[in-house]
């Protein structure tokens, strides 16, 4: 079978090796579609401190289930199906608690452990996702990413009935803001320096966008919320002034969930949130209750999923779909890699 390895960064070979057998409560898959997603792009520039070389990627994925182990019951033959990328281990105090995705000793394949870029990949029936058969593998493969909106307007206090800022418009805060509606938000505003990304959004139905190059957050919330204000902000960035704009346009006693990487550590003006009472929530990853709450709101078409995929790829020409998200910058969302 075909295997893509990234040996150092920007550099990817292939190899033929033996197809994995499988043991008992063990599912062989045949991947279809692999999503790239930002993280893959710092690994692909050298710029993941966790991530070492070489290294197999893919985490977002879907695929058709080739065979089972002896003793699976979730899934057959035939099957669409995907997989949560987390190997925990069980023992530490967040394990124990139920909170494995955050395991003193996570390992993420694709990443710490072999990814599924390669035609067969085996997993665990703890971890597999089924999905509808009216799924696209495209949809199947963004289960990952709207997992990360799941479990992360799930740390904020109830959004039903509130106003709600996601700040980033790239695929997961596009999906956050899908999120909040899903759960209720009385209204979303989304922002982003490239118009491209909230064309997108307005594609999915978010209530308001706004670019911070035309007009300040708090000028655009006033727009958007007026006397009302917003409640709860998702940073979706990573980005200092990002940050910082939704801590100074926030209501008093707000919720701030911050979601994305920061390449350098921000400067946070904690009287600002001490005065304020603002409370500032880290969020990582998701569990699997968050995959199947997935999966349901695509199925239910409450997610809106195609407008973000702008690129696909064969597998062996991994490589450029690397470079082609270079080249398209903000023009670039969800790109997919077709085996």
């Amino acid at each position: 079978m075909r295997q893509a390895t990234m040996i150092e960064p920007g550099k990817i070979t292939y190899q033929d090796v033996p197809a994995p057998a499988i043991g008992p409560g063990e599912i062989l898959l045949r991947v279809k579609r692999i999503g790239v997603c930002g993280t893959d792009v710092h690994v692909n520039h050298g710029r993941h401190p966790f991530t070492p070389y070489p290294v197999i990627q893919g985490h977002e994925f879907s695929a058709v289930v080739e065979a089972v182990g002896a003793g699976v019951t979730k899934v057959k033959p035939g099957d669409k199906a995907t997989a949560r990328p987390q190997l925990v281990c069980g023992k530490c105090g967040p394990c124990r608690r139920g909170d494995y995705h955050i395991c003193d000793s996570l390992k993420v394949e694709g990443f710490q452990a072999p990814g599924v870029a390669r035609d067969l990949f085996v997993t665990v029936e703890e971890r597999i996702v089924p999905l509808p058969a009216s799924f696209t593998f495209e949809q199947g493969a963004l289960v990952e990413p709207v997992s990360v909106a799941v479990h992360s307007t799930g740390r904020a206090r109830d959004l039903k009935g509130r106003n709600v800022v996601v700040v980033g418009a790239g695929p997961i805060g596009n999906l956050v803001a899908q999120l909040a509606r899903c759960r209720g938000a009385k209204k979303v505003l989304i922002t982003d320096l490239s118009d491209f990304r909230l064309g997108i959004a307005r594609k999915c139905k978010i209530d308001a966008t706004s670019n911070p190059k035309a007009e300040p957050l708090a000028k655009a919330a006033r727009k958007a919320f007026g006397e009302a204000g917003f409640d709860v902000a998702f940073e979706a960035v990573g980005n200092e002034a990002a940050l910082a704009s939704a801590i100074d346009a926030i209501n008093k006693g707000g919720d701030i969930v911050v979601l994305g990487v920061f390449g350098e550590n921000p400067r946070v003006n904690m009287s600002v949130v001490g005065d304020r009472e603002l409370s500032l929530i880290g969020t990582l990853m998701y569990k699997h209750e968050d995959y199947l709450e997935a999966v349901r709101l695509i199925a239910e078409g409450k997610v809106i999923t195609e407008p973000l995929v702008t690129g696909h790829f064969p597998f062996e020409k991994y490589k450029d779909a690397y470079d082609f998200i270079d080249a398209q910058g903000d023009k670039s969302l969800k790109v997919m890699i077709d085996l």
